[in-house]
This record gives structure tokens, sequence and C-alpha cells, in this order.
């Protein structure tokens, strides 16, 4: 508070310096009515006058430290220019003078200075001494030069003034309390803001993940301790670049909310990091620029390599139990058979039989390993352009056998024209193939399968979608495991081999079913440009 009204002293002291040389010392040089006036001299020596006043109210105003003693200031200022214009209309003809105008600006400056109440104090002073002045005047107790006037002239003349002086009060102090209040909250505000702002700065120096923002021309303007600990570079280093310039695995056309990971040097050392970029919007929500968020992913991927190691050893360990025990079965009875057939102790009819039943059983045997190694061989894929929704269209035209017909089985496709993507043809047809046949199987008499493909965001899904049995809630994190079925009969290798090609191909397979006669929605998500 100090320093602003130290600051609207100064500039009414400037103001009086102003309002003196240009008002009344044009009066005084181009001698307009000087000659008529009673006490010209007099009117010399009260421009000299506020001259030095305004020079000892500098000087005093500096060495004023104290909010009382600067509003005492104050009202002495006003209170004196309200004495010396009553001086200057009485040296310049009193009723008929000029400068009558100039006690609304001490009016004012009240207002502007101090508070309303003081424009009110400001315009009584101003009521009382401008009526004395007339008064003393009308009754001819202080010389005058006006003869013209009449006794209504007098009074209508003091109750125009005095009306004005109050209604220049009311005013100035109206507006004067709507400033100071406007003033107050929008310093309020401005210390609300700052305070935000600086919150806002702690927190983003205080995260652990690297931050940065750029302009509209991608040029980084902030970025935080965290990046800099983490790239090993100052914000000085940064500033004006792009963030292609500091992360090369960023691509100018690199799309927004997109995450992606790539590697940067840092001291001569590649390290990984992990990286979602976002736009940047103002309060309104206009885009003003981007803002990036990323981590040093070293550790992660230590930690990653460590559990997939882990997870290795312990899926080996579950697969050999598996292996061993789907193999069991049909090498005991291929066991049983032989040494029966061994013993030739059954009748040959008997002994056809069990042929047939070793024959079954080592075919069995086969097809567990031929799946097994299907799932278990990388098998290097032969990329191509190719027609999804043709192959697609075939494996419908498959389904629709005999076993589908039996069971009334209803299979809608909707696969209008084409849909062109990068991949191995016959390995994603035998996906499609695995997730129909377990559709068909999955479907009662008079079910339905819904086969049809979802394009978005540079990715495709084919869903198939049936009314079938549904997959419990205990199921459904173990249907993609080898050797893992529901089924009497199969290998339990139909979805992991699907699961295993999809993964090959950048791609996801995803499984929903709310359970048990729920119906089972199986989702295919592949890039379309891969």
């Amino acid at each position: 508070m100090l320093k602003e009204l130290a600051k609207r002293i100064n500039a009414l002291i400037f103001i009086r310096a102003v309002v003196v040389t240009l008002l009344l010392g044009s009066f005084y040089i181009f001698s307009i009515g000087y000659d008529r006036l009673v006490h010209a001299a007099s009117f010399s020596s009260l421009i000299i006058f506020l001259y030095l006043l305004t020079i000892v109210y500098a000087i005093l105003q500096r060495r004023i430290n104290n909010d009382l003693y600067f509003i005492v200031f104050a009202y002495a200022q006003i209170v004196t220019d309200v004495v010396s214009e009553v001086l200057l209309i009485y040296i310049t003809g009193g009723i008929g003078s000029l400068f009558s105008f100039m006690f609304l600006l001490s009016i004012i400056s009240a207002g502007i200075i101090l508070d309303r109440r003081a424009c009110y104090i400001i315009a009584t002073l101003s009521s009382i001494l401008y009526g004395l002045l007339l008064d003393l005047q009308y009754y001819k107790i202080i010389i005058s030069t006006v003869t013209f006037f009449s006794e209504k002239d007098f009074f209508y003349n003091i109750f125009a003034h005095i009306t004005a002086f109050y209604l220049v009060a009311f005013l100035s102090g109206y507006l004067s309390d709507k400033l100071r209040k406007a003033t107050r909250s929008l310093e309020e505000r401005d210390t609300v803001l700052s305070d935000l702002k600086a919150f806002s700065r702690y927190i983003i120096e205080s995260i652990p993940s690297g931050i940065f923002t750029t302009d509209l021309n991608r040029r980084i303007i902030t970025f935080n301790s965290s990046a800099q600990e983490i790239t090993k570079l100052t914000h000085e280093e940064v500033t004006g670049k792009t963030p292609e310039d500091i992360f090369p695995f960023l691509g100018s056309s690199q799309s927004l909310m997109d995450r992606v990971e790539g590697e940067i040097q840092r001291n001569g050392e590649t390290f990984p990091i992990g990286m979602r970029l976002s736009p940047l919007k103002d309060g309104s929500g206009n885009s003003i620029g981007i803002i990036g968020v990323f981590q040093d992913l070293t550790e992660l991927k230590a930690m990653e390599a460590e559990v997939k190691r882990k997870e290795k050893w312990a899926f080996i360990g579950e697969l050999s139990a598996s292996i061993a025990h789907e193999l069991r079965n049909p090498l005991a009875s291929l066991k049983g058979s032989i040494e029966m057939l061994s013993e030739k102790k059954v009748s040959e009819e008997y002994a056809e039989r069990l042929m047939k039943i070793a024959l079954s059983e080592m075919d069995r045997l086969n097809g567990i390993i031929t799946d097994f190694l299907l799932y278990a061989r990388p098998q290097e894929l032969n990329k191509k352009p190719f027609d999804i929704h043709q192959s697609l269209r075939d494996v419908v035209t498959l389904l629709q056998g005999p076993e589908t017909n039996s069971k009334n089985v209803t299979i809608s496709a909707k696969l209008d024209g084409g849909l062109i993507i990068t991949g191995d043809s016959k390995q994603m047809q035998q996906v499609f193939w695995n997730l129909g046949i377990n559709a068909v199987d999955a479907v009662a008499n008079a079910g339905r399968i819904d086969i049809y493909t979802v394009s978005k965001f540079n990715k495709v899904e084919v869903v198939f979608k049936d009314t079938g049995m549904g997959i419990s809630s205990d199921d459904i994190d173990k249907i993609f495991y080898p050797f893992y079925t529901t089924k009497e009969h199969g290998t339990g290798l139909g979805l992991s081999i699907a699961h295993k090609i999809t993964e090959e191909h950048g791609g996801k397979l995803l499984v929903e079913s709310k359970g048990k006669g729920a119906g089972t929605t199986f989702r295919v998500i592949l890039p379309l440009n891969n």
C-alpha cells in the first residue's frame, strides 16, 4: 500500500506542476484579462508559490515512510490546493473567474489518491470556501471588478457549483471504490496465479519422469530436472531444439497420444526410453504446443528380462508336465495293445481290433507332436500384401460343412470389399481356421457365429463372436496355455498356435466372455502396415 500511495502522490505532484505551467502560465503569458485583474501582482506570486510548493512536496515525499503520514501528507496537499484555488479565483475576478472548475480537479484527485470519504470532505471544503468567497464579494467586503451580476446570479452560481462539487464527489468516489476493489481483486488473482504457477513448477520439477514442452513450431521451451538427469543435457542445450533432435527415434509424423519406445545416446552409451506425446492446451482448449513425458527404461527392461527368464523356466516346467501328460495316455494304450498282441493269446478278431487301437494311438501321438512342433518351432514369416477379407471368406466356406449344417449353426460374415494388410496369408488363415473351429464346437443347435472386421487407428480387428457356451472366469486366463483344453478331444494347442502366430505378426489375440452360457468373442488385432 505504501508504494502504491507514493506513486499516486508523485502523480499528483507532477500533474500540479503541469497544470500550473500550461494553464496558469498560458493565462499569464497571453495576458487573457490580465489587465482587468485587481491584484495582478498577486497572480505572479501565486504561480511562484505553487512552483515552490511543488518542490517542497517532492522533497518531503521522499522522507515519508509510513502509511499514516502519507495519508496526512496527501490531505495536506489537496487542502492546500483548494485554498490556492480560492485565492486564484479571488485574484481572477471571483464569480467571473475562469478557474472555478479547478475545484473539480481537487475533488477527483482526492478520489484517486485517497477514498470516497476524502471526495466528500474536499467537496464540502470547496463548497464552504467558494460560497464564502462569493458572499464576501456580493456584500462588497472584498474588492471585485464584477458589478453586473444580480443577487440571483450569485446564489444560483453558488448552488450550481456546490451541486457540481458533490456530484463529482459522488461519481469520483464511486469509481474510485470500484477501481480499488478491481485492483485488489486483480492483485489477489495475480497472487493466486503466481502461487499456482510456482506450485505447478514445483510439481513438474518433483516428478521423477522427464517432462518437456514445445511451442507450436515444435521447439522445446521447458525441460524439467528429471529430463536433464535422464538425458544428461542442460536446459540451455535443448532450448529451441525439436524433440526429434534429442530423441531421434521420434518421427516428425509421430501420432500424439501414442506411447513409443526407442533408444538414445548418453555419455557414449545407448539406453532405452519410453515416451508419450500429448497435445499441450491453454485454458480455452486451444493447442499451444506438445508435452512429452518420458522415462529411463533401463531398470525396467532389466526387471522385464529377469521376469521373462523366470517365466520361461516356469513355462518350460509346465510345458514338460503337459507334454508328459498328453503323451502318457496314448503311450499307455499303445503299450497295452502291443503287450497283448505279443502274448498271442487273443483271437484274430480281437488282435485286429488291438492293432487298430495301436495305429490310432500312434496317429494321435503323431498329431500331438506335429502340433507341438508347429507351436514351438520358429517359422519364417513369408510376409506379403494379401486381402484379409478374402482369406476370411475362404475360412467361412470351409466352416460351412456337414457339422455346421447338422447343428443348424448360422455363420454371418460382414466382409464387404477388400482389405489389404501385410503378413503371411497361410499362417493367418490358420489362425482364423482355429478360431472358427472353436466357435463351431462351442455353439449348440441353432447357434450363431458373427465374423466381421473393424478398422481404426491404423489397425484392423478381426472379430469372431459366437452365442456358445462361453468361458468361465477360471478358464479364461488359461485358454492360451499349450495343452490346456476344456474339450473331450483335442490337444489344447489350437489357440496357443493362433496366439503365437498373431504375436509374430505384431498383433494381439484377445478374448472376451462374461461366463458360462454368455457366448465368447475373440478379437485378432493386426497392424494395417507391418
